[in-house]
This record gives C-alpha cells, sequence and structure tokens, in this order.
C-alpha cells in the first residue's frame, strides 16, 4: 500500500521523498555549490571590470554593452561554444553562468559606485586617503547596498539557469527534471521545481541577511 502513489504516478508521493532522499539530496548539493561558484565567480570578474569601466568613462558603454551581449546568447548555445574548451565537465556550465551574471553585476558596481556622494569623497581626500584606501575603506562599504542587490539578483538568476547545466550532466535539480520529463514522473518534477523555488528564495533571504550585518549604518539610517 505503501507504494500506492508512486504506482499511481501522484504529484504528491511521500514515498518517493523517502526513497530517493539521497538522490534528491546529492542534486541539491550540487545545484548550491554550482551556484556559489558561478556567482562568486562572476563578481569577481565583474568588480575589476567595474572598474575599469569607472575609471575610463569611455569603456563604460563598451563594457556594459559586452556584458549584455553575453546575457542574450541562448545558454544551450553558449554551454555548446564552451565545450571544446572545457568538455562535458561542471567547469562548462559555471563559465557559463559566470558570464550570465556579469550583465546583473558590473552594472549594479558601476551604479553603487557612482552613488556614493561627492562630499564624502572630498572629505576622504581632506584626510589624506589614497585611491586605493578610499576605493576599499569608503567606497566599496557605502557601495554595498546597491552591490548586495545586484548579486541577490544574480544568485535567483542563477538558480533557475543552473537547471539548463542538466544538458552536460552538471545541472542540480535540473538533472532530476529532466529525468523526470523524460520518463513523466510527476512527484520527481514537482519536487525539483518546489526545491528551485525554495532555494532561490532561501539565497535571497540570505543575502539579505549579510547585507544587514555589512552594512549596520543603513539600519540606523533607516531607524533615525
Amino acid at each position: 500500500m505503501a507504494d500506492n502513489c508512486l504506482v499511481r504516478n501522484d504529484w504528491v508521493c511521500g514515498e518517493y521523498l523517502r526513497s530517493r532522499a539521497p538522490q534528491i539530496t546529492d542534486a541539491l548539493v550540487q545545484h548550491i555549490w554550482i551556484t556559489v561558484v558561478s556567482v562568486l565567480l562572476g563578481l569577481l570578474v565583474a568588480f575589476p571590470l567595474a572598474l575599469l569601466a569607472r575609471r575610463y568613462r569611455r569603456l563604460e558603454g563598451f563594457v556594459v554593452g559586452a556584458t549584455t551581449a553575453i546575457y542574450t546568447i541562448p545558454s544551450l548555445a553558449l554551454f555548446a561554444l564552451l565545450l571544446p574548451f572545457t568538455g562535458l565537465t561542471a567547469t562548462t556550465v559555471i563559465l557559463g553562468l559566470a558570464l550570465y551574471s556579469l550583465t546583473i553585476l558590473v552594472r549594479n558596481v558601476i551604479e553603487g559606485l557612482k552613488g556614493v556622494p561627492e562630499d564624502v569623497r572630498e572629505s576622504a581626500l581632506g584626510m589624506g586617503y589614497g585611491r586605493r584606501r578610499m576605493l576599499l575603506a569608503v567606497e566599496v562599504p557605502l557601495a554595498l547596498p546597491t552591490i548586495i542587490a545586484g548579486v541577490r539578483v544574480a544568485a535567483v538568476s542563477t538558480v533557475a539557469l543552473t537547471t539548463v547545466g542538466a544538458i552536460v550532466g552538471y545541472g542540480g535539480l535540473g538533472n532530476l527534471l529532466l529525468e523526470a520529463v523524460d520518463s513523466r514522473f510527476k512527484a520527481q518534477v514537482l519536487t525539483a521545481a518546489v526545491l528551485c523555488v525554495a532555494l532561490a528564495v532561501a539565497f535571497d533571504l540570505v543575502l539579505v541577511g549579510v547585507q544587514r550585518v555589512l552594512t549596520p549604518w543603513a539600519r540606523t539610517r533607516r531607524a533615525g
């Protein structure tokens, strides 16, 4: 009797969750680490690009335009372009997702740095701050809310796009979705879909918490 929901192919099936728990956990863990690594790699690339665009204003349009152009490439096509260099590996998925995140992250880093009040910069200069110290101690902290807002959007977007990595065998929950769609296994489709949504919400909530910890002055200002 316990297997009836599997036999009937119900959308909600507790027996499926119990019997496939290790498989579901492995897919979820893979989805999380691919998302985290992709967004972090994207941020590591986006930050110097944004600094370059900020220092040489004529390059800003090119940098923003180039990262936007990458985002317009269909994911299947982008992964196919990377395959000759990275093969059927997680690297293909991670590089592709990192490239997709650039259009959001570059824009937000640029806008965050632009939003630092000029009088704050002048005060820092008057106190003897050099360019690097001003960037790290003044500009980046004040730009953090905008930067983290971009990371939140990039993370949620990456959670969704990671599922496409199933075409090369590294799609996390997307692997479950692809397998379930082929077999028309309803419980697996619903489980993978719900976990994707829950994962996106969880990432967003964690990043909101990170922002609150890193920008305590913002809370104080709102409270005042």
